[in-house]
Order: structure tokens, then sequence, then C-alpha cells
């Protein structure tokens, strides 16, 4: 007995999707149209290359180039020597060295203050969901709403003299870390990722004899692996901007990130070659770093939409 036809509209189908761009698929078999679209897709590459990679590279040339080419003709100096003292001169000269090294202390310390608070909040609010959950919840919204500079006063005031410790965090990277902890943004981000874990994964852990710890570690965690990288990143970012907040807790400059250094260089009476390269070397990290972790980075963007069930 033979099959039934498709419908009409189903075997029109694959014919319509073909021809729903501007230019049809038989005129794109073309070798004018072929040509023009090459020719299209090469510029707005260039265009694209352009525009990420010249400033980074106009950067790194100046970074190497004297002071008065880069005042002179900025544009010029492509075909101007090279002085690699600068970059000498800004990492030890200029403690972009030592900046750089605090600021990888803070941005580190910071990231792992964030995910110990918030996995654990996020954990309390969804899984566990104490009867006083809701307001906790409710309170963690309510900071949303909040600006942050708001806060700089009382947290200032709270750095200066902890409760029940006594102590004055001052000039120590504990007034940052601490901090940086206290996100309520990620808390909420982490709190619907939970949500979205099926609950039949930790009911099974439960029947075998798992508890409130080895659930989270065991379960939660390893299924939440690209919300955190998102989480990391973030925190990473974050940390390594952050300039108000650094530069009001750590007036030692010995301890303060390239973040608070380079405006207290441009400043001072250092030579804008030097600035140049100062600023070369605080950004070339990030984007190396970024560059050596964009599939992770990526992949965590990516699927951190929710664990399918």
């Amino acid at each position: 007995m033979s099959a039934a036809p498709a419908p009409r509209a189903a075997r029109r189908r694959p014919a319509e999707e073909k021809e729903r761009g501007v230019i049809s698929a038989s005129d794109r078999r073309g070798p004018s149209v072929r040509a023009w679209f090459g020719a299209v897709q090469t510029v707005l590459l260039v265009l694209l290359i352009v525009a990420g990679l010249g400033p980074l590279l106009w950067a790194a040339k100046a970074s190497v180039s004297s002071s008065n080419d880069i005042v002179s003709d900025p544009m010029g100096i492509w075909f101007t020597p090279n002085e690699w003292g600068n970059l000498l001169l800004a990492w030890n000269g200029a403690r972009i060295g030592q900046s750089l090294w605090n600021t990888v202390i803070l941005a580190a310390g910071s990231t792992l203050s964030t995910l110990v608070v918030s996995v654990a909040a996020a954990y309390l609010l969804s899984v566990l969901r104490p009867k006083w959950g809701p307001v906790l919840s409710g309170a963690i919204l309510a900071t949303l709403f909040l600006p942050g500079v708001i806060s700089f006063v009382p947290l200032y005031l709270t750095i200066l003299d902890m409760p029940l410790l006594n102590i004055s965090l001052q000039d120590t990277f504990w007034a940052v870390w601490l901090p940086a902890g206290a996100s309520a943004f990620n808390v909420v981000v982490l709190k619907r990722f939970f949500d979205s874990i099926p609950r039949d994964y930790m009911e099974a852990a439960k029947i075998d004899g798992a508890g409130p710890l080895r659930v989270l570690v065991s379960v939660v965690l390893p299924l939440s692996r690209p919300i955190l990288g998102v989480i990391v990143l973030l925190s990473v970012v974050g940390s390594w901007k952050e300039f108000l907040w650094p530069m009001l807790v750590l007036s030692n400059p010995d301890l303060q990130p390239v973040s608070v250094m380079l405006p207290k260089l441009a400043a001072g009476n250092s030579p804008l070659s030097v600035q140049m390269a100062a600023v070369f070397l605080s950004i070339l990290v990030p984007v190396v770093l970024f560059a050596i972790f964009q599939k992770q980075f990526l992949r965590g963007v990516g699927s951190a939409g929710g664990v399918k069930g």
C-alpha cells in the first residue's frame, strides 16, 4: 500500500525557505554576485579588524615610541624607531609590575569571596528553602535598586572599625575582598540557575544518604559549571577595572592595583611615553587571558541558560 502524498504546504516549505533572502539561491551561484559578496565580506572583515585591533596595536607602538613623536604626529609613530626602554621604565620605575601583581591578588580574592557568598546564599534560597527564605530573597532583591555609591560611607566606616572584632582593615586586601562578596546580582543569577536544576537529582542523592553539603558539592556545583564560569568572568573583569573603592581603602602605594596607579602616574611628572607603556602593559594581561580562555568563557556564556532535565 503506497504512502499518502505529503501535503502541498509541506512540499513547498523547503523551496520557500531557500527563497527567504533578498537574493535568491540561483542568483547567488552567479560569478558576479559571488564576487560582490566576497568583496563586501572582505571589507567588513577588514573594518572589524581595524576597529578591534587598531587601538591595541596603536597602544603597543606608542609604548615603544618617544613622547615627542606621540604628541607631534600620533599616526606617524608607525615609522619611528622603537624605544624598548619605555617598557622597562614603566615596569620598574613606574611600579606597574607591582601594581599588576596587586591587581591579580585582588581579582583572585574578590572572585573567591564572590563565589563563596553567592553559592551559599543561592543554595540556601533555592535548595534548602528555609521558612524565612522569601524575606531574605526580597531583601537581596531590594538592594539591587540602591545605587552602590550610597553604601560607600557606611561600608568605609565598617572597614575602619570592624564590628565585634574592633580592628581596622584599612590598607589590607581584606578591605577589597570582603565587600566584593556581597553581590546581590550574582546571588539572583545563581538562584535562578539552581532553580532550573531538576529536583530529581537532589532527591536521588538524598536517598543515597547524601547530606546538604554533599548534595551541593556532588550534584549542584558540577551541573553549575557554566554559570560559575560566567560569575568568575564577571567578577574578574569587575575587580580588574574597580577604581574608587581600592583608592579609598588602599592608601599604601605598595598595595594599590593598576587601576589606581595609572591615574597617579598620569597626574605625576612621568613622560608620556612611559605612561603609554604602562597603559599597554595594563591592558595586555586581560587580553592575553581572554585569548587563552576564550573557548571556556564563550562556552560558559552560551550554556548558562539552564539545565535540561
